[in-house]
């Protein structure tokens, strides 16, 4: 971290906002079939998670016949190969459940059950009370990197059918334990240096040495990109440190959530997040005033200097754009 953000962090860590957007991290393909998507082999939440209050979604298997049922089925489609499935709003190489793992199931991965049941509700991000469906619109703008399907799209009416029928048994308006990520206490500084290490060692073996991520020969990806052109835009949620030390340290490496220590995950999320993506769909026409608008957080590294380089001053462009 250059010098004159290292400063700015320490002086307003203790007011630092550790608001929770969501959604980047990794998923695979699962062993049950949900009628012509891919298959995703994430891990199944922790039989422990209903002492903990967790809401137990329903399996595929009690997904219903019928018109109900066929929508569930293409949400669940859309949610684990968004690419594949909703390939006119998608601009990078990320699907849903590389953020929200087991197809939306796990808590702790913002799992979508338990996005379901607390909206409508008010968000700062755009000012003002959103639904459900206009929660899904922003994902595709920024976490995907693409642009937001209409209201009643199909794309949009089946995602949410998807998530009404994991929510089943929830309660309205109640926020469950295992919602969101895990909200880690805030450290002195970021040290991006020793995030570069963590990266090294835990992460690179999966997203690759330059955060490009893996994909199979026909282009499904199996770990998805942390940083570049075809990875979430500075707007996304994940873009911010605090969101990203949080899915990190519950969730990563795959299959090995809460091994690494408070430190490592901020860390890791801090080099993660200091790296050049596409950008911020609500560009200001500077990134000075961009950042202003939108990222005057110090848990934003939008439009602030690391190694010598102006982060969003070469931002790739944000949008469905080619790969």
């Amino acid at each position: 971290m250059s010098t004159d953000v290292s400063r700015r962090w320490t002086r307003t860590v203790g007011a630092a906002s550790l608001g929770l957007i969501v959604l980047v991290g990794q998923g695979f393909p699962k062993a049950e079939g949900t009628g012509g998507g891919r298959a995703e082999q994430t891990r199944r939440p922790d039989p422990a998670g209903n002492a903990a209050g967790h809401v137990q979604p329903p399996p595929e298997s009690a997904i219903p016949d019928g018109p109900f049922g066929t929508m569930v089925r293409m949400g669940s489609d859309i949610f684990q190969d968004t690419g594949r499935h909703a390939s006119g709003f998608v601009g990078n190489d990320l699907r849903c459940s590389n953020c929200h793992l087991d197809g939306g199931r796990l808590p702790g991965s913002a799992p979508l059950w338990a996005a379901y049941e607390n909206y409508p509700a008010y968000r700062s991000k755009n000012r003002h009370v959103n639904t459900f469906a206009e929660r899904l619109q922003g994902c595709f703008r920024y976490s995907m990197n693409g642009k937001a399907p209409q209201l009643g799209d199909p794309v949009l009416v089946a995602l949410e059918s998807y998530a009404f029928f994991l929510a089943r048994g929830a309660r309205t308006g109640v926020s469950p334990p295992g919602r969101g990520y895990p909200k880690l206490a805030q450290p002195v500084s970021l040290d991006i240096a020793r995030g570069r290490d963590v990266y090294a060692a835990k992460c690179a073996l999966c997203h690759g040495a330059s955060g490009e991520g893996q994909a199979t020969a026909d282009g499904y990806t199996v770990f998805p990109p942390l940083w570049g052109a075809r990875s979430y835009n500075w707007g996304a949620g994940m873009s911010s440190v605090a969101n990203a030390a949080g899915f990190i340290k519950a969730n990563m490496p795959l299959g090995q959530g809460n091994t690494l220590s408070d430190e490592e995950a901020w860390s890791v999320a801090a080099f993660i997040d200091s790296r050049e993506r596409p950008q911020d769909p609500r560009f200001e026409g500077s990134v000075d005033e961009t950042r202003k608008a939108h990222h005057d957080d110090p848990l934003d590294f939008y439009g602030q200097t690391v190694d010598g380089v102006l982060l969003g001053q070469n931002a790739p462009p944000s949008g469905t754009v080619p790969p």
